[in-house]
């Protein structure tokens, strides 16, 4: 099986309520990610709400591959 990454970017609100955590946990997850090249983030506003979102670089997309890539091998020795 092949995973592919749908879309060219996500935004803060989107990922949070996806992924069910607090604005505190979600920003240091994306500031560790943005420490190791994996993300890009773009801050703006759109009005006067600030938008913040996130892209996945080269290496994310190439790092995310790999942990699923993994995690597909452990699921099959299973």
């Amino acid at each position: 099986m092949s995973i592919l990454m749908v879309n060219e970017y996500a935004d803060f609100n989107t990922l949070k309520e996806l992924l069910g955590v607090t604005d505190g946990n979600l920003a240091s997850h994306a500031k560790a990610l943005e420490t190791e090249s994996y993300i890009t983030v773009e801050k703006q506003f759109i009005g006067k709400k600030p938008n913040t979102r996130y892209i996945a670089t080269k290496e994310g997309r190439k790092a995310f591959k790999e942990h699923i890539d993994a995690l597909e091998k452990l699921i099959q020795k299973s």
